[in-house]
């Protein structure tokens, strides 16, 4: 990397949790100025404007998410192993996300929605992402004869996310781990009462 590289992704990497904390409109320039050390021109030499930061920001919260989701679900060796695994990462989601200021999905997801348009799209655009990939683990568990043919993928999909989002909410405004807990637990209560062939 160039020495202007590495000063671009240690702009995101250190706004990152910023902006997933206190959200688009509440971040200003001085914040990111101060948080990095940096002039508000080494700022704008590197990023266009403030959107354009957010931007990678959000990606490279997202990123350090799924990569570390995607850890877990490799684990697995069958579709079936693989979906007990995304329920295990959730038990421990809440500690894990704390230190970066919650989940970057749903704070920038809601934050977004009410402010910035292109963001909300990039964060609709992840969810549904997710979605497929949820929906192709399930398909991929029906071919291999471990989940139902009668089960609607994207239907369980659709349930499971808003199930572990809802939960990841719940645990960070009452600030208690045991909603993304229990979410976890009952996704696997799920798995084994309403999929398994």
């Amino acid at each position: 990397m160039s020495k202007s590289e590495k000063t671009k992704a240690f702009i995101i990497a250190t706004v990152a949790p910023i902006f997933n904390k206190n959200g688009y409109a509440a971040m200003s320039l001085s914040k990111i100025t101060e948080a990095t050390g940096l002039t508000k021109g080494a700022i704008y030499g590197h990023f266009e404007n403030k959107e354009s930061l957010a931007i990678e920001a959000f990606r490279f919260s997202v990123r350090r998410v799924l990569k570390d989701l995607n850890k877990e679900i490799e684990k697995g060796k069958t579709p079936l192993d693989k979906l007990f695994k995304i329920a295990s990462f959730y038990k421990k989601y809440y500690a894990y996300n704390k230190q970066f200021g919650g989940c970057p999905i749903l704070n920038i997801g809601v934050d977004a929605n009410n402010h910035n348009s292109s963001i909300a799209n990039m964060v609709k655009s992840y969810n549904q992402r997710i979605l497929d990939q949820f929906e192709i683990l399930l398909d991929n568990g029906k071919k291999s004869n471990e989940i139902k043919k009668t089960i609607d993928s994207m239907l369980y999909a659709k349930r499971f996310f808003y199930m572990i989002e809802g939960a990841i909410y719940m645990s960070y405004i009452m600030n208690d781990e045991h909603y993304t807990i229990d979410a976890s637990v009952f996704m696997e209560q799920i798995i084994k009462q309403e999929l398994i062939q």
